[in-house]
């Protein structure tokens, strides 16, 4: 018998990546069965916005097992978009996913811990936690989006743009509920300090996403 070389094309590690990141939500869901039902159905019923917003503090292992979840998804589809506008050479190189997940991670942990800190100076720290985490579990929710998206783009529809956009409609769609329920429920809060609700709209909502598509683009 001859032996025959096996050939590993570039699915397999974003295969590898997917399922890693299944793990997390399908933990969520075995230890916290109740509350991951709540979650998976938060676009058709607020239960979850209701009954976690005051009882839970926002760095508990559900939403940490969920926003990497979100943070590997996320990046995965920022790979794809990136993929489709460099030539050959540069996507089959090995460190553009790490070094986009690390970014992604840093960028994400830097501006959590920004819009934290703001609690501080306005001594409102309780209302900015939860208004972080109603913020966070749209954002959250969203990452399943971004999740059927990376696998219709890796195995049924690759690399296709229609996908991508639908999926980024979606993920809009889903995170402007999200900032419509916040802006709903703390409005007295924001025209009290709506100047400065103003700037951080500019410098932590805006401003990174201009950023971020600037590198993209």
């Amino acid at each position: 018998m001859e032996p025959i070389a096996r050939i590993f094309s570039q699915n397999d590690w974003i295969t590898i990546t997917l399922m890693v990141s299944l793990l997390f939500p399908l933990t969520a869901k075995s230890i916290y069965y109740s509350r991951f039902f709540s979650f998976i159905i938060l676009p058709f019923n607020n239960r979850y916005i209701s009954m976690y917003t005051k009882k839970e503090k926002l760095f508990n292992w559900f939403h940490i097992l969920l926003s990497i979840f979100q943070i590997i998804n996320t990046t995965l589809f920022i790979f794809f978009i990136w993929r489709l506008h460099k030539p050959l050479s540069q996507v089959e190189n090995p460190f553009i996913f790490p070094l986009l997940l690390a970014s992604v991670f840093l960028f994400l942990s830097a501006k959590t811990l920004a819009q934290l800190f703001n609690g501080f100076i306005f001594n409102s720290y309780n209302i900015f936690n939860e208004l972080f985490f109603k913020k966070l579990t749209y954002l959250n929710y969203s990452s399943i989006v971004l999740f059927i998206a990376n696998v219709l783009l890796t195995y049924v529809f690759i690399d296709s743009k229609i996908v991508i956009y639908i999926a980024v409609i979606l993920f809009l769609i889903i995170n402007i509920i999200g900032w419509l329920t916040v802006l709903r429920n703390y409005q007295n809060f924001i025209s009290s300090y709506f100047f400065y609700f103003i700037l951080y709209l500019c410098a932590l909502e805006i401003a990174p996403l201009i950023i971020m598509g600037s590198f993209l683009k």
